[in-house]
């Protein structure tokens, strides 16, 4: 199973979108959603809680963002630290939107995920598809 997510951002914080396309052989599966005032990072974020919430049983999953923020706190290690310092960061303050990333943890344990990187709006065509989705979900609140 492979996931592209992108989220996105009108103003920071603004209006918000997020996609997610979800690839199994030949399927395809294309969901995205709006939020009225929220954050570039929680729309990344929410993409990935999104795109492995809609899997309806544990798989194995490729999972591809072009959030450092998202997949650097999987691969680097950054979750468990804060899961293990009681949410809190390295300088002891809350970590921001801990409430996505707690979901996001729990999805980790029902699924096996390889966190995998993307650059941004280049060439790659599913990334640019969520892209696009998450400006329509904004767009189309306006």
């Amino acid at each position: 199973m492979e996931i592209y997510t992108d989220g996105a951002c009108s103003g920071n914080p603004g209006p918000g979108g997020w996609a997610a396309i979800l690839k199994s052989g030949q399927h395809e599966k294309e969901i995205s959603g709006f939020e009225p005032d929220t954050t570039n990072q929680r729309m990344e974020l929410t993409a990935a809680i999104k795109g492995l919430e809609a899997l309806k049983k544990p798989c194995r999953v490729r999972l591809y963002s072009d959030s450092a923020y998202l997949i650097n706190a999987f691969k680097q290690g950054w979750l468990e630290n804060w899961r293990r310092n009681g949410w809190l960061t390295a300088q002891k303050k809350p970590v921001s939107n801990a409430d996505l990333w707690q979901r996001l943890a729990a999805l980790a344990e029902i699924h096996q995920v390889e966190w995998i990187k993307v650059q941004g709006h280049s060439d790659n065509e599913y990334n640019n598809r969520c892209d696009a989705l998450a400006r329509a979900a904004i767009a189309s609140k306006r």
